[in-house]
């Protein structure tokens, strides 16, 4: 026979088709059931009902003959595809590790069935995180973990992590996002296209970033970097975090290793208490802040008005740092010079909402940090502690919070 029973009965067509699907959830534990491969199986594939289907047993069996148990993974939603399909490639040869995409509306129900939650633009709140009772890890495919209720994983013994952008090259794709989105304003692309189906030739007048002055505010990874590129452009920088006293360790806001300091890249910077005073100084502001709340709404109607007349917004991190009313507001007035942002505040966002109607503003579908590089980068990461988790091992590569 193929299995010997150790605590309860099951057919054998029901193991080999849980086997064939890779689910577990019958069963689950791996001390329960024995697979015995007869010799005269291994010998002859007819044993079976379909061909190879010895070969696939087999593959999911140990050497010791003993069902291996399955490491979970969810990713939560549809969006941003890449980040579950590269996953599954990178771990296509490792059988006991699944990767699941789930629609939002069935993740209540299947949550308790996982072992690592990928969230992505998901809310996990104190009611979904106590269903995922086989969970261990809650983590993100990037940085942004506001949407989890850090508080009720802790108490339910789960960990939270983010992967941390600098070593992935999320930090710099969500740099260069920024600088396109800063040229596209400048230049003026709404009225170049316009001027293309017109046939019109040399116009607009756009405008360089030679000479601006940029306020990034946020100075973590992403703003070294976008600091790092922005200085070939003959720019003026402005930079504030909530601390530059010292190196912060296994945090977003690594020091930038240059001459051992920031003033290679950064002309003046600053805490909180002077975002006002760079905002009126800046030719563009550039929000790279974690979302959180303290930081919630932080770009409101107070800041713009404070904003040269005609400066530009751009924002590469969190839709809710930006007051909506205010930015409606001052598209209208004509305080704003540019809006680009790559987060919106509803996500998807309403590609018919009144902002989007302004020709200086331009959007992009929150794909910054959306390159190959980065992503094969986070899929390896995301495969690597799927796998450590697996056998037990220390889990590397990631950032916990708690």
């Amino acid at each position: 026979m193929l299995y010997r029973k150790t605590t309860s009965s099951l057919s054998l067509s029901t193991i080999v088709e849980s086997l064939l699907h890779r689910n577990f959830s019958i069963i689950r534990k791996a001390s329960s059931y024995n697979i015995l491969v007869p010799t005269h199986c291994q010998q002859q594939r007819h044993c079976f009902s379909s061909p190879g289907l010895l070969g696939k047993v087999q593959e999911m069996v140990g050497d010791g003959g003993v069902v291996e148990p399955t490491t979970r993974i969810l990713f939560c939603g549809p969006y941003f595809p890449a980040s579950h399909n590269y996953t599954r490639e990178y771990l296509q040869s490792h059988p006991f590790i699944q990767v699941d995409d789930v629609a939002f509306d069935n993740i209540p129900d299947v949550i308790g069935n996982y072992d690592i939650c990928i969230i992505k633009n998901m809310q996990l709140n104190s009611d979904l995180i106590s269903r995922a009772k086989r969970m261990k890890l809650i983590m993100q495919y990037g940085v942004g973990i506001e949407g989890v209720d850090i508080n009720a994983a802790t108490q339910h013994g789960i960990k939270v992590a983010r992967i941390p952008s600098d070593v992935t090259g999320n930090a710099t794709s969500c740099a260069e996002m920024a600088i396109y989105l800063m040229l596209g304003l400048l230049r003026k692309q709404y009225d170049m296209q316009i001027a293309v189906k017109q046939k019109s030739l040399g116009e607009p007048i756009g405008d360089t970033l030679l000479g601006k002055t940029v306020f990034i505010m946020g100075f973590g990874n992403i703003g070294i970097h976008l600091a790092k590129r922005l200085r070939p452009f003959g720019v003026q920088i402005l930079a504030t975090k909530r601390s530059w006293a010292l190196p912060l360790q296994n945090s977003l806001e690594v020091e930038y290793v240059g001459n051992g300091t920031h003033d290679d890249l950064v002309d003046e910077k600053g805490g909180h208490e002077k975002i006002l005073k760079f905002a009126s100084r800046a030719d563009i502001v550039v929000c790279c802040l974690a979302l959180n709340s303290a930081t919630a709404g932080i770009v409101n109607k107070n800041f713009i008005s404070s904003m040269k007349k005609g400066a530009i917004l751009i924002n590469i991190a969190r839709g809710g740092l930006l007051g909506y009313d205010a930015v409606l507001h001052h598209l209208k007035s004509g305080h704003l010079g540019g809006l680009g942002i790559d987060v919106a505040w509803t996500e998807p966002f309403d590609p018919e909402d009144a902002i989007l109607k302004f020709p200086n503003v331009i959007i992009t579908p929150h794909v910054a940090g959306v390159t190959e590089h980065s992503y094969r980068q986070m899929a390896k990461v995301v495969g690597d502690v799927a796998l450590q988790l697996h056998v037990g091992n220390p889990l590397t590569g990631i950032e916990i919070v708690n």
